[in-house]
């Protein structure tokens, strides 16, 4: 039950985007109002924030994407500093060995060239390799079909995301954050504004802000408030192997161009990326395709790197991205129809890097009216009401 009849932001979702909008609004010193998160379940076992591969990447082609991962690449490495300085607060390795991205045509290797200096003009550590140069650092792939590659080895790579997911959820309740388990069933909208919220308990709460960070239900709960954004639920493998051989380095998250990634993982191997078919799915349907991995990520992993060729599955699972599937990025911020109701939704695979600084920024718009630190307004839903593309080439 609330312990308020009404709340100054209510945030549908507790997942890693409820929870960062959540915190980062609790230690903002322009705000000072109540908060409550609302949850539909609370173990998360089906969330997109339990099942993320926890990467982080400079390597995109948009400097605004960029800069968000330039952000988020400081809040690990400072985690604790950024939490209060506690040091029950553990520090957060980030593990740089960096993505490996490699063209097999003249067209997409011109294009690595083109990100490539676009990061690097933003301070980013990308460089844009040759073949030979590609094979002298990691003399075990096969690069008979490749051109060139773009690899990164500071600030990229993975860290424990489930770690961070649990310190925003901690220290938000710390701040006096109110979570809840419970579900949002309907909006109550009175012309430009969202005036409470029913819950599937039977409650209504009072609301001067809603955040929608209801993950890949998001459209659904736009609708309750008569809105639409692209947004739908999308399955996403990850198998985890051993090999007979191992490599004798890290394996840095190598994007095949057929899509299919792979990295080291501790002493196992990780690879991942998405079916030949890849329609909307139920939000409860995560049925696995075992045959996927025989007939296509397999054999892509073993043709790209020969010592697997003799490997041995230890785990799989399938998760879910919340798909734009307008341009494949965030639609951060207020409705233009509708000014407190705040999306934070469909970042397509994207989220758990993102979210230190798209949470940071919400606070920011909800505390001040206005973005702050980071212009986040190219990922304002305006964009898809006019037709007009987020134009990010480094999509995985």
């Amino acid at each position: 039950m609330p312990a308020h009849t009404s709340y100054d932001v209510i945030i549908a979702g507790g997942a890693i985007y409820g929870s960062s909008v959540a915190w980062w609004l609790s230690r903002e010193p322009g705000f000072d109002g109540r908060i409550l998160v609302i949850e539909r379940d609370p173990t998360y076992e089906f969330a997109s924030t339990s099942h993320t591969n926890s990467c982080i990447r400079q390597q995109f082609s948009n400097p605004t994407n960029i800069a968000i991962s330039r952000f988020g690449a400081e809040f690990i490495r400072n985690f604790r500093e950024f939490m209060g300085g506690d040091p029950d607060v553990p520090a957060l390795a980030l593990q740089s060995y960096g993505y490996m991205y490699l063209a097999d045509t003249p067209e997409f290797a011109q294009t690595l060239k083109e990100s490539q200096q676009v990061q690097a003009s933003l301070g980013a550590a990308t460089r844009h390799m040759s073949r030979d140069e590609i094979a002298a650092a990691y003399p075990f792939y096969q690069l008979e079909d490749i051109l060139a590659g773009n690899h990164n080895l500071v600030d990229e790579g993975y860290f424990d995301g489930g770690t961070m997911f649990d310190w925003f959820r901690k220290m938000a309740r710390h701040g006096g954050v109110e979570y809840i388990h419970d579900e949002v069933t309907g909006l109550n909208r009175e012309g430009p504004r969202i005036n409470s919220v029913t819950l599937k308990s039977g409650d209504t709460v009072g609301c001067g802000t809603f955040v929608n960070a209801t993950g890949t239900r998001g459209a659904q709960t736009a609708q309750m408030a008569g809105l639409d954004i692209p947004v739908e639920p999308r399955k996403r493998y990850t198998w985890i192997f051993d090999a007979a051989r191992p490599l004798d380095r890290d394996l840095p998250l190598t994007i095949d161009p057929s899509g299919v990634h792979v990295r080291s993982d501790g002493r196992y191997y990780l690879a991942g990326g998405p079916p030949d078919e890849d329609p909307a799915v139920g939000h409860d349907d995560f049925i696995a395709d075992h045959a996927l991995w025989e007939e296509k990520f397999w054999p892509v992993i073993a043709t790209r790197i020969p010592q697997f060729e003799e490997i041995r599955l230890i785990n799989m699972w399938v998760g879910h991205y919340d798909y734009n599937t307008f341009d494949q990025n965030a639609i951060v911020g207020p409705h233009p129809e509708v000014d407190n109701f705040m999306f934070v939704n469909g970042f397509s695979g994207h989220g758990l890097q993102q979210a230190p600084a798209f949470g940071r920024g919400l606070a920011e718009h909800i505390t001040y009216g206005a973005w702050r630190s980071l212009d986040l307004s190219p990922f304002s839903v305006s964009r898809i009401l006019a037709g007009e593309t987020f134009l990010e080439r480094a999509v995985i």
